[in-house]
């Protein structure tokens, strides 16, 4: 039997994906090996009549959601490997067992790497986070940090965290990347810029309390953001030869549709779009819409 879509993972892009393609009666199966990026979050925020939601719970809601289209099944198996197939795609699971898809949705996410510094993972997702729209009402008005080793993310991140807390201090850990013109700027509006290395963050029970610095100098904090390196969390991508952008991300059209027939992508993925749960899934959402689209048009061919 070959289905009508195979979708590589299974957060809200791909939820939401499949939810669009069960109401829309296509056969839809999801491959979601349950590692997802956002493993550390105690709540997602900013997706309206769900915010504050613990990510474990918005995963339940949406597989009980899901579960009522007979249609679309979720299996938490990894997908091992992918090609094209005359006119399908056989994806292959860890298991050894083989499905034969029409098209394939890629919403696979990202995974990220922070910067190397001793501490920092004891505090990632209680009180240092990644994305201020996210978190930064939760640490707003608080003596804040934000850590970021590439220049122009830095004067950005800096810039955008200011709305929260006009206590701020900007560390780039030992990296000189900001020009004068962008320190003079954030002097103004009273934001601190040090450069030295960060040797420890301190706290307690995932609270910052302290940065430590290699010249012994300790600042309090009490919070704040960090900006990591995010790579594509699978290589199916680039795999199936789908085009990428210069920052990583697959290219898509307004409908999901990489450059490849058959193949769409959507979420973190697409690289360049914010990392929000709401904006995920109504990328699940648009490419569910491109699915069923050409499959419907190829059914009047």
């Amino acid at each position: 039997m070959i289905i009508d879509c195979a979708i590589i993972g299974g957060g809200p892009a791909g939820l939401n994906a499949a939810l669009v393609l069960g109401r829309a009666r296509r056969t839809v199966l999801v491959f979601d090996e349950n590692q997802p990026r956002n493993a550390v979050t105690q709540e997602s925020h900013g997706f309206l009549t769900r915010d504050g939601v613990k990510p474990n719970e918005f995963r339940a809601i949406a597989h009980q959601e899901i579960s009522t289209y007979p249609s679309v099944e979720i299996q938490h198996v990894r997908v091992t490997g992918i090609r094209h197939a005359d006119d399908s795609f056989e994806i292959t699971t860890e298991k050894g067992d083989l499905l034969s898809a029409k098209t394939v949705l890629l919403a696979t996410g990202l995974k990220e790497i922070l910067p190397t510094i001793d501490g920092l993972h004891d505090y990632y997702g209680k009180s240092v986070f990644s994305c201020p729209y996210c978190d930064g009402w939760e640490l707003k008005e608080k003596p804040l940090v934000v850590i970021a080793e590439e220049g122009q993310q830095a004067f950005h991140m800096a810039k955008i965290v200011w709305n929260w807390s006009h206590d701020l201090l900007l560390c780039t850990n030992g990296h000189q990347i900001l020009t004068e013109a962008q320190q003079e700027t954030l002097r103004k509006k009273g934001i601190q810029v040090v450069e030295d290395r960060i040797t420890a963050l301190v706290g307690k029970h995932g609270q910052l309390e302290r940065i430590v610095f290699a010249t012994q100098e300790e600042k309090r904090r009490e919070g704040g953001f960090v900006t990591s390196q995010l790579l594509q969390a699978s290589p199916f991508g680039e795999v199936l030869s789908c085009e990428m952008n210069v920052m990583g991300g697959i290219v898509t059209d307004p409908l999901g549709r990489t450059t490849v027939p058959g193949v769409y992508a959507a979420g973190d993925a697409l690289v360049g779009v914010p990392h929000q749960l709401i904006i995920a899934a109504a990328a699940g959402s648009r490419a569910a819409a491109g699915v069923n689209t050409d499959l419907t048009e190829s059914e009047f061919l």
